[in-house]
């Protein structure tokens, strides 16, 4: 097949496009043109074009006109652009124009708008590096991907894993996930996820995580394999390729790793602004830790082979910290702590080792400095000896034929067999670990199936290509080719599935690159060969080159400006290669002395890196880490070398490279590949920046383009049948849709597109050629459009209509009114006029008079001031004259006395100075004579005589001498006083002038300063003033502004004002009075009979309640004294306590000491015993009242008979010669009543028949009788009660004044004399003060009570009208706000929207009094339907009991009222089992149940009853081991179903109600905390938080379910399919939800579950249903927009329905579903304005910041009349929510438990009633 370059991919196939639609879209299409900057610029289409036109006439985006001339040779025209709907898909194959311009640009969208890094390509997924830690990496991300389609989630790393891991499972095939691109794309983070995902979703099939050690295996080999280059920090120097195997489960259990091309060069040399390996220096930075010292480490900057760089610290990157992390990685792998040690010992010794410097001794040789210390530490570390090292360090071994000779080497060689030593230690270390972490991670079992993980360099190309982008450039050149012919072979499987026509099309090949490397004479062939020479060189190399393959291969040249380079073109680009430095690193050549030393070293690590060298080499090893070429031999001949050894030891890099890469070619041939391409968006590491030049030369490398390319020439768009009749159903008529949808969409396609080359329809999709969806598109937004048109024409018509009418109306009021009123105003202006004229004459003369008199006063005040001022300034003037004469006078004077002074002493100074030279000169001479005189002595020592007489002579003049000299010195002291004293004026005279200079230098600057000041000051003065002018300007127009705002404002009040009018009037005549009588009435209905069925509840409990305790006490028998089973705790919890006393209660207790006693009948005896029972409580309280008031009460009686008869009060001893008769009277009857109540209680004993208790019996009707008399006779002694209460609180109102009158007159000193307690004896003789008392305090309560009540009322009331008015504030800030909004709209719209706001309010209030109506008959409804229920289980008891009862019975038995006999109890309510029989009982009860059958046919929780009665008979005979062996089989019986059916719901909800009831029985009849109760709590814990898991499989759907048909359609989707959102069969659905809902509920309630915690259980489902759909909407960019937020509103508003319909609204699940609510209507809301920002902020509080964005982010335009999100927008929103605290966590928990709580619920059910079915198999127990 003839090859096609992929860079052509938007040339010749584009144009096909062009000219197929250029017939039908004119003027107006939009098309890309190249750029030179940006690559490709979007254009719009000015003129319609037509063939033959040679020029097109385009217009920029930027707005700029633009003549593109077409190519005359090709004709090819600009590639069209995809409309924006299309814009950002998830998979590049679903545009419908495929191109590479609309590969870029949907990438940029995608990576630049939306932040979204992944895209598909058809089977690609294409990963652009963000610079940035993004959070979608994290275990909610991995659990949202677990199990889904690749198709069904936005494009994701985790995506691509579960493809692979699924694909793996479901065709039992090994996959392979390949992971490519340049340095610095992200290819080791991808990789990294992908192993992530794997350990995170299978887990390990053993204990020894070996899921983990694949995981830890990653920090290792980066830390030895990756080093920061100038493109990446962390970029990964070899290739790997890693096996993770799986078991038959599919579970980890192992992996494997190979090694590719280690960069080994990277030891010894760094380029500048690069680091080493990560290694190096994280062995630095922990130089200070104790085990370290020993490697005598340091900064990284000390060693030669960490310091070329000049980079050693990454930025946010602490080495330190990476240490401890490989360290524990090591350790999590094996690798022991002495091996670590010595890994770090060798890395140690190999940077000592780049620090050994040589000195040279002549040209050949070169020497180490004697005791040099980095070789010194070097040895120390390796265990070898320091002169052995020294010497082979400086010398080589050469072997001859016939011997064997050691030479010098020179400097330069040194260095380089130095670097080459560290080279080769390290590839072997690197090796060494390499298959250290293989073994850590072999399979101990058998592997089944395995995932390889392919992390390899892309495609490189650099302004310097050496060796070892050759062998990656080779590396990619396979890996393409692999590439292509998947791609091709996936693409013609699909359409030979489908059925259609295939022809087959022209792929680029690029097995001609391939041979011209690695075939016979290729470039390795060549090279090899070349190395076997023993006078190879690289140019001799490039010759042969040139002479094989320049001219005759195609894809070979030769550089016009060099002969030692050559060129190759590569599928994605020509690379030039330069030959120097080829065949050293292809023969990776060591001198073998140095590694025999090495190899003898007493370090037992270090001779386990080398002693497989002569081994074949192993995968991990086929890499330049290769081995060395010489063999070891002694120093003799060479004839003893081992040959096969040899050969296989001196295999070239070339070779090695060659042959691991056709083994992992036939690796990927065997499984299934995936393909990852990871591009770098920049250079520059910036975060979420786009350089288009770098993007497209990386696209065109990778392979996209060619995938893009392959499927453009075939049928790129794909639709199923159903999707593309959802989508375009628009499009047809009512007659075209047909029952078969297949047949319709024919149908249809014939009619849209004439031409059928452009279509083909499958057995299961439809295959558009490209550009044809577009078509379709247009044609849909065309329809829609015109719809729209025709609804906006017929609506704007009626509503214009409307208004005219309204406006002619309103404009003949206004001008009948506004005639009259000019009128009216002009005569009123004629009168003002008038009188006007009048007041202005005088007013004028005043005005003038007055101005006239104040300028003249004022004139004359002028000028005797400025008068005054003259003559003032001339005075100051002459005086300041007459002054400065003076000061002139005394100056001069000053300064002629001063100058005087300094000549005269200047003058002496001078006769000083020239007296002493003189003198000076003097003694000169008369020494020159004594000089002299000595020396003619000494000449003429004979002249003896004439000596003498000198001699005199020179005495005379020696003493002349002395006078002289005393004279000068005198002469010379006074001098020098002189000269002080000038010195001193002299120095005074300076400091002055000094002083002078300085002040006058500040006086300069200090002038400066002013000028400046002056300046700024004017400058400010006319700031200010122009600031003044605009400041009166702008007032005055806001003044007017603010006038004519006001005057609108009155108008719109007035034009409001009628419209509200209009509209209350329309609300009237809608709504009716009718209605809300009809409301009212239903109201005062319901709440009637809600309140006669809450009376008759609370009186059905008060009998339960009672009916119990009697029972109990009943029950009870002397000397069993034991509580734990045998009694029940709600006597004091539950229920009211017997008031009988000890005393009384003996006697019945005694009677029948051990007969069972017999249940009474409860609608008899209870009403009976509570009236007695409220009787004696009265008459026990008024006892214990009188007894303890008695005594106060006599002591006070005295005091106020003194007082009555002081006063002449006669009504007080009326009363108190009525209280003790009341007293006594109400004793009596307490009396008589207890009496009864003894009678009773005798004759209930006594008494054994049944038959007179039952209703309609004789004996029952007159115990009626008795007690409806007893309760009016208490009815009546109450009114009596309190009659005398008000009559004794009237008395003491008639007392009180005139106690008041006494005091006044003070005649009360008789009443403060009374001291003695017999004087209060004789106040209250008979206690009549002390009822005075009670009853004004029982008044005074009355009285507090109603005032506190009508306070109550007064409160609400307020509370009520203050809502009120703050509902009405809202309404009129609502209304306020939509007026603002109506005045900034057009006049013509102001008036419609103000009715579209009423007509929403009218609707939305007829809505809620609506729904309010609604729920009240369904409240009347439901309460009539219980009360029927009711009333028929009611009729059925009666009914029952009357059947018991024969006529003759009821004849013949005489009437005794107090004579009731009770039923004998049968037994205790406990059942009895063998020891041995306990695992038959488990066995029939727990493993063997069926709960359907038991929930249906027998009675809510009797599993739980029937255990708990055995457990009770084994309590009540003390044998506690049978008790504990019972529960810890009942517990693991129960623990075994979960685990065989815990996926049955019906069963995990029996056993969590009846392990619930047996809970609450163990509470209920024990009253304390049982041990394994515990254990019974945290089982049925764990069985509650499965329920809510169960609904997660069919929550999925629900986003894509539509349930309101035709509001969104499908867009078109690329190859990666996605579940179709229309409802097929097995497809999950609203309705199969709530279906699911309704079962789960139905299923609890027949089990008998408790209602709190079935709130609880329905919390769960409904949070794991809110938080799977959000998070599936998070993750899902075809999710995102207007529509699918109206069908989610409707979902949850059906799932609310269902919550009202259960009366399950107040368990809070409605509050769980809050997030989603909020992001639906986020989907929903405008996303302009600055406004629309703050209305989500504050309505979306329940999202969390990153959710918001990530929903803007994601947000797709379904049709092309929604717009996108703009990037300011969410930069907006970004802003406004940064100060907001919540979590950075972008998905909601959906593993999330809430807190499940187990209230107590006591079983009303009496154990001795229960009776068991002999179906359950439980005949061996028996009741006791």
């Amino acid at each position: 097949m003839a090859s096609i370059s992929v860079g052509l991919c938007h040339g010749r196939f584009c144009c096909l496009w062009w000219l197929s639609f250029y017939g039908d879209l004119f003027s107006y299409a939009r098309v890309w043109i190249p750029d030179p900057e940006e690559v490709w610029k979007s254009a719009e289409l000015l003129k319609d074009y037509k063939p033959g036109d040679k020029v097109l006439q385009l217009r920029l985006e930027e707005g700029k006109d633009l003549e593109y001339s077409l190519d005359p040779k090709t004709k090819e025209l600009p590639p069209l652009r995809n409309p924006d709907i299309l814009v950002g898909e998830n998979d590049l194959t679903a545009l419908s124009y495929l191109h590479e311009p609309a590969v870029l640009h949907n990438l940029k969208v995608r990576f630049i708008d939306s932040k979204l890094i992944y895209t598909y390509c058809g089977i690609v997924l294409v990963a652009i590096n963000p610079y940035e830690q993004l959070p979608i990496y994290g275990e909610d991300i991995i659990n949202a991907y677990s199990g889904q389609n690749m198709g069904d989630m936005d494009p994701h790393i985790f995506a691509v894993a579960e493809e692979a891991y699924k694909q793996m499972a479901r065709d039992e095939r090994n996959q392979s996930i390949i992971v490519s691109g340049e340095s610095g794309a992200g290819k080791t983070v991808s990789a990294k996820y992908a192993m992530r995902y794997f350990a995170t979703v299978s887990g390990s099939a053993s204990e020894a995580n070996v899921e983990e050690k694949v995981l830890a295996s990653n920090p290792i080999m980066e830390s030895i394999g990756n080093a920061k280059t100038t493109r990446n920090d962390n970029s990964s120097r070899f290739g790997k390729y890693i096996e993770i195997g799986f078991d038959k489960r599919y579970r980890i259990i192992g992996a494997n790793m190979r090694t590719y091309l280690l960069e080994k060069s990277r030891v010894v040399f760094q380029a500048e602004e690069e680091r080493n390996y990560h290694i190096f220096y994280q062995l630095c930075a922990s130089a200070a830790l104790p085990e370290f010292k020993t490697l005598r480490l340091g900064n990284a900057n000390y060693f030669h082979y960490t310091k070329q760089g000049g980079s050693p610290v990454i930025d946010g990157v602490d080495d330190a910290k990476e240490m401890v992390n490989t360290r524990q990685a090591c350790t999590l792998l094996g690798i022991s702590d002495s091996y670590q040690m010595g890994i770090f010992r060798i890395l140690a010794g190999i940077l000592h080792l780049g620090n050994v410097e040589f000195a040279s001794r002549d040209s050949d040789s070169c020497t180490v400095p004697p005791k040099h210390e980095p070789l010194t530490i070097f040895c120390d570390l390796m265990g070898v000896e320091y002169e052995e090292m020294a010497h082979w360090l400086c010398h080589r071994k050469l072997a001859t034929a016939t011997e064997t000779y050691i030479k010098p080497i020179s400097k330069l060689h040194a260095i380089n067999a130095r670097d080459a030593l560290a080279k080769h230690i390290y590839a072997n270390l690197f090796n060494w670990i390499v298959d250290h972490v293989n073994k850590a991670l072999h399979a101990a079992v058998k592997q089944h199936s395995f995932i390889g993980v392919l992390d390899i360099y892309g495609f490189e190309t650099f302004e310097i290509n050496s060796f070892e982008q050759f062998c990656i450039n080779y590396a990619n050149e396979k890996l393409q080719q692999q590439f292509n012919m998947h791609v091709f072979k996936l693409e013609q499987e699909e359409y030979m599935k489908e059925q259609i026509p295939w022809t087959l099309i022209d792929f680029y090949d690029n097995q001609p690159c391939i041979n011209l490397i690695e075939a016979k004479m290729g470039v390795l062939d060549l090279l090899d060969e070349e190395c076997k020479m023993p006078k190879g060189s690289d140019d001799s190399w490039a010759q042969k080159l040139y002479n094989t393959h320049l001219n005759k291969c195609a894809l070979f040249e030769k550089p016009r400006m060099s002969n030692k380079a050559f060129i190759i073109k590569h599928f994605a680009d020509k690379v030039e290669y330069q030959c120097e430095g080829f065949l050293e690193k292809n023969k990776d050549t060591v001198y073998e002395e140095q590694i025999r030393v090495l190899k003898s070293s007493k370090f037992k690590l270090l001779p386990e890196l080398f002693q497989d060298e002569e081994k074949v080499l192993s995968p991990t090893s086929a890499a330049p880490s290769g081995r060395v070429p010489l063999t070891r031999m002694p120093v003799k001949p060479a004839k003893a070398r081992p040959g096969q050894a040899s050969k296989e030891h001196k295999k070239t890099v070339g070779h090695q490279f060659r042959n691991s890469l056709h083994l992992l070619m036939e690796t990927l041939n065997a499984t299934t590949p995936h393909y990852v391409r990871c591009i770098k968006p920049n250079d520059f590491k910036f975060p979420f920046t786009f350089d288009e030049k770098r993007a497209v030369q990386q696209l065109r490398a990778c392979g996209v383009l060619e995938t893009i390319r392959i499927s453009a020439a075939g049928f790129p768009s794909r639709w199923t049948y159903q999707e593309f009749f959802s989508r375009y159903r628009v499009l047809m008529k009512q007659r075209d849709v047909l029952g078969d949808r297949k047949q319709t969409c024919k149908n249809v396609l014939e009619k849209l597109i004439q031409d059928k080359d452009k279509y083909q329809f499958g057995k299961t999709k439809i295959f558009f050629r490209a550009g044809q969806v577009a078509y379709l598109e247009k044609i849909r937004a065309d329809k829609l459009r015109a719809a729209c048109i025709r609804i906006q024409k017929t609506i704007r018509g009626w509503l214009m209509r409307k208004k005219y009418m309204r406006m002619r109306k309103a404009a003949i009021t206004i001008q009948r009114h506004v005639r009259g009123y000019q009128a009216r105003c002009y005569a009123k202006f004629l009168r003002r006029t008038r009188a006007a004229i009048t007041i202005q004459k005088f007013q004028r003369m005043y005005v003038v008079r007055k101005r006239y008199r104040c300028m003249r006063d004022a004139t004359i005040a002028l000028q005797a001031l400025l008068r005054g001022y003259m003559v003032r300034n001339k005075y100051q003037m002459m005086l300041r004259e007459h002054k400065s004469v003076v000061i002139q006078k005394h100056v001069r004077g000053w300064l002629a006395r001063r100058r005087y002074g300094r000549t005269l002493r200047a003058i002496v100074y001078l006769q000083c100075c020239y007296r002493r030279m003189m003198a000076k000169r003097e003694l000169k001479k008369l020494k020159i004579e004594a000089r002299s005189v000595e020396r003619y002595k000494k000449l003429h020592i004979g002249l003896e005589n004439k000596i003498m007489q000198l001699q005199r002579k020179i005495d005379e003049q020696n003493k002349e001498y002395k006078s002289l000299l005393e004279k000068m010195t005198a002469l010379e002291v006074t001098y020098t006083t002189e000269t002080e004293k000038l010195r001193g004026d002299v120095e005074r005279l300076r400091l002055s002038e000094e002083e002078a200079r300085s002040a006058t230098s500040r006086v300069l600057s200090l002038q400066e300063e002013i000028a400046k000041l002056r300046t700024e000051l004017h400058h400010t003065q006319a700031e200010k003033k122009s600031i003044e002018e605009r400041a009166d300007k702008y007032k005055h127009e806001t003044e007017q502004l603010v006038s004519e705002l006001k005057e609108q404002n009155s108008l719109l009040k007035t034009e409001k004002e009628e419209l509200n009018r209009r509209i209350h009037d329309q609300a009237k005549e809608i709504t009716g009075w009718k209605l809300v009588e009809e409301t009212k009435q239903l109201e005062l209905d319901l709440n009637d009979e809600r309140l006669r069925y809450q009376n008759l509840l609370n009186e059905f409990s008060r009998l339960e309640e009672r009916y119990d305790d009697l029972k109990d006490e009943m029950n009870l028998m002397p000397g069993h004294k034991r509580t734990d089973s045998t009694h029940s705790s709600n006597e004091s919890e539950y229920t009211f306590s017997s008031e009988i006393t000890e005393a009384e209660d003996l006697p019945l207790r005694m009677e029948e000491p051990s007969e069972k006693k017999a249940a009474l009948d409860m609608s008899l005896f209870l009403k009976l015993q509570k009236r007695v029972s409220e009787l004696e409580q009265e008459k026990q309280s008024l006892q214990d009242e009188l007894d303890r008031k008695e005594e106060q009460a006599l002591r006070a009686k005295a005091k106020v008979g003194y007082i009555a008869n002081a006063l002449g009060l006669d009504t007080l001893a009326d009363c108190s010669v009525n209280s003790p008769d009341l007293r006594q009277e109400l004793e009596s009857e307490n009396k008589k009543l207890k009496n009864e109540l003894n009678e009773l209680q005798k004759a209930l004993t006594e008494t054994r028949a049944p038959e007179v208790t039952a209703p309609g019996a004789p004996a029952y009707r007159v115990l009626l009788d008795q007690l409806t008399s007893v309760s009016e006779e208490l009815e009546v002694r109450k009114e009596e009660v309190l009659i005398l209460r008000s009559q004794l609180v009237s008395q003491k109102e008639a007392i009180q004044p005139k106690v008041n009158h006494t005091r006044q007159v003070g005649e009360l000193h008789c009443v403060i004399n009374l001291q003695s307690p017999q004087d209060y004896h004789m106040l209250n003789e008979d206690g009549e003060l002390w009822l005075a008392y009670e009853g004004l305090k029982q008044a005074n309560r009355l009285l507090e009570s109603q005032l506190q009540s009508q306070r109550k009322s007064h409160e609400n009331e307020l509370e009520s009208l203050r809502g009120e008015i703050q509902s009405l504030k809202e309404e009129n800030n609502r209304q306020q706000q939509l007026l603002a909004q109506n005045l900034q709209l057009p006049p013509e719209a102001r008036i419609e929207a103000s009715l579209q706001h009423e007509i929403t309010r009218l609707t939305n209030e007829n809505l809620d009094l609506m729904e309010q109506l609604e729920k009240q008959d369904k409240t009347v409804r439901k309460l009539k339907k219980q009360l029927k229920v009711f009333a028929k289980k009611i009729g059925e008891l009666e009914v029952g009991q009357m059947e018991n009862i024969s006529p003759g019975q009821i004849i013949d038995e005489p009437i005794r009222p107090v004579n009731i006999p009770r039923k004998e109890k049968d037994f205790q309510g406990m059942l009895e089992y063998k020891k041995e029989d306990e695992q038959k009982l488990v066995k029939n009860l727990i493993l063997e149940l069926k709960p359907r059958g038991v929930a249906v046919n027998l009675i809510p929780g009797l599993p739980a009853y029937i255990l708990f009665m055995c457990v009770r008979h084994a309590d009540y005979l003390n044998d506690d081991q049978k008790v504990r062996s019972l529960l810890t089989s009942t517990i693991n019986g129960i623990k075994k179903v979960l685990k065989k059916r815990g996926d049955d719901f019906e069963t995990v909800s029996f056993w969590l109600s009846n392990t619930c009831r047996f809970l609450h029985c163990l509470k209920q009849y024990s009253g304390e905390e049982v041990s394994s109760a515990l254990i019974l709590v945290s089982l049925a814990l764990k069985m509650a938080r499965t329920f809510g898991m169960m609904v997660t499989a069919s929550v999925e759907r629900m986003l894509e379910h539509e349930t309101i048909q035709g509001v969104s359609g499908v867009k078109p989707t690329g190859l990666r399919k996605r579940t179709s959102s229309i409802a097929d069969e097995g497809t999950y659905t609203l309705d199969s939800i709530i279906r699911q809902l309704n079962s789960f509920h139905s299923v609890m309630c027949q089990h008998g579950m408790d209602p709190e915690l079935i709130k609880q259980v329905v919390k769960q489902m409904f949070y794991i249903i809110g938080a799977v759909t959000l998070n599936n909407l998070l993750l899902r960019k075809d999710m995102c927009s207007w529509s699918k937020g109206m069908q989610i509103r409707y979902n949850v508003s059906q799932l609310e329905e269902w919550l009202r319909d259960k009366n399950l609204m107040n368990s809070g699940a409605k509050e769980t579903l809050e997030p989603l609510i909020q992001a639906a209507q986020l989907l929903q809301v405008k996303k302009k304005t600055d406004e629309d920002a703050e209305a989500i902020c504050s309505m979306c509080n329940a999202l969390t910041t990153a959710q918001i964005v990530k929903v803007l982010n994601l947000y797709t335009p379904v049709n092309e009349f929604e717009e996108r999100v703009l990037v300011s927008f969410i930069r907006t929103i970004q802003v406004r929510l940064r100060d907001r605290k919540d979590s950075p966590q972008l998905l909601m928990d959906a593993k999330h438990i809430f807190p499940v709580t187990f209230p107590f619920n006591p079983s009303s059910l009496a154990l001795e009633t229960i009776q068991i079915p002999a179906s359950l198999g439980l005949g061996f127990i028996s009741r006791v």
